[in-house]
């Protein structure tokens, strides 16, 4: 009868957590909300473990409308971030078509279903092959596992009422919504193209002023390191990279609210031997 009761209360704060996920209808809800352009109710007192089941529940619910799942973004990977959301690491998301829907010089309507949404600057790479998922941290050998790198406007929408914590970020996953893609470059597994993502300079525009500068170095020190984080955060859940997917490393600043009538413009210097944009209109 001890093992038993012992065994029993063993279990029981694994069983609190589960009980604790979100319920179906409340996910549907927030959910509902995120796709309406209505602030969605945050869930109450929620642990990142809770946060991570209402996430794997929501995203079949948005790919219904936002398309398929193209691969993950990964969040809070620059410590000002990480600070913000009271977190200590980064943390991922699903992507899904509409996440890499527009492309460079696009115009983007600011309808309800948006309201809120930000500007981010960001930086997409793309799977080569599942070799990624053992290339360890060295730069050149993560480098060997991926074809492209991706100049990419993130344009993220929280969606929530109130102040946002990490867990409740996760619960909406990661605020994935749309985006802006460049011109793909072709990846070179060398130490020099390694060294240029980490040395590179990423400033962010509109068509008064400059609204952020940052160092390739500042996400996880270097963006190439947010690979094996990711790939370790996925293994933990039981999912792994594959050939194809897409990948974005964070952003390099804080975003920005997406004003309409202005136009904004990221720029890459010191990653080519000219500078690489990428850019949208909002209205």
């Amino acid at each position: 009868m001890r093992r038993l009761l012992l065994a029993t209360a063993a279990l029981l704060p694994a069983l609190a957590a589960e009980a604790a996920c979100p319920p179906d209808p409340a996910v549907a809800a927030t959910a509902g909300a995120l796709l309406a352009g209505r602030p969605a109710e945050p869930y109450p007192d929620l642990s990142m473990a809770d946060a991570e089941c209402a996430r794997a529940k929501l995203v079949p619910l948005l790919a219904a409308e936002l398309g398929r799942p193209i691969g993950y973004k990964a969040g809070a990977t620059g410590a000002a971030t990480q600070r913000a959301f009271g977190l200590s690491g980064p943390v991922y998301g699903v992507m899904f078509e509409s996440t890499t829907s527009l492309r460079d010089g696009a115009t983007l309507q600011l309808t309800p279903q948006i309201a809120g949404v930000s500007v981010e600057a960001d930086l997409l790479v793309r799977v080569r092959d599942e070799g990624i998922n053992t290339a360890g941290k060295d730069h050149v050998a993560i480098l060997r596992h991926l074809d492209q790198v991706i100049p990419y406007i993130e344009l993220p929408r929280v969606g929530l009422g109130g102040p946002v914590n990490g867990p409740l970020l996760v619960s909406v996953n990661v605020a994935a919504r749309l985006g802006v893609t460049g011109t793909p470059i072709p990846v070179q597994a060398t130490e020099e193209f390694a060294a240029r993502l980490g040395s590179m300079t990423v400033v962010l525009s509109d068509d008064t002023k400059e609204l952020a500068r940052a160092s390739g170095s500042a996400l996880l020190g270097h963006p190439l390191n947010v690979i094996p984080w990711l790939v370790g955060d996925l293994a933990r859940n039981g999912l792994t990279l594959k050939a194809g997917d897409i990948v974005s490393l964070g952003g390099f600043a804080p975003s920005v609210p997406a004003v309409a009538g202005r136009s904004y413009t990221l720029r890459y210097e010191g990653l080519l031997a000219q500078p690489v944009s990428v850019g949208l209109q909002v209205r």
